[in-house]
Parts: structure tokens; C-alpha cells; sequence
């Protein structure tokens, strides 16, 4: 079973990115390094709600 996630930037907060995940083998909140085009550079992106 596999939920929708969006993915915000960690510095600028904006929601870049959607993607799917398996909750069931990472219930916890996901962090990838994504490009964010606001901030022109690569910055951590964390699950939000």
C-alpha cells in the first residue's frame, strides 16, 4: 500500500515535489536531497503533511 507524499525544501519551505511511499516499511517522515528551483541550488526536501 503506498500513500501520496509532497515533498517541501527544508530552507524556502515550498512544495516541490509529490511521490509515493510504502508507509508500512517508513512510517516515519522522509528527507531527499531535491533540486529546488526557488533556491537555484540542491537542498534537503521533507515529507509534509
Amino acid at each position: 500500500m503506498r500513500d501520496k507524499i509532497i515533498l517541501a525544501c527544508s530552507e524556502c519551505k515550498e512544495r516541490n515535489y509529490h511521490m509515493t511511499k510504502n508507509k508500512r516499511l517508513h512510517p516515519e517522515r522522509v528527507e531527499y536531497s531535491k533540486y529546488c528551483p526557488r533556491c537555484n541550488v540542491h537542498r534537503a526536501h521533507k515529507e509534509t503533511k
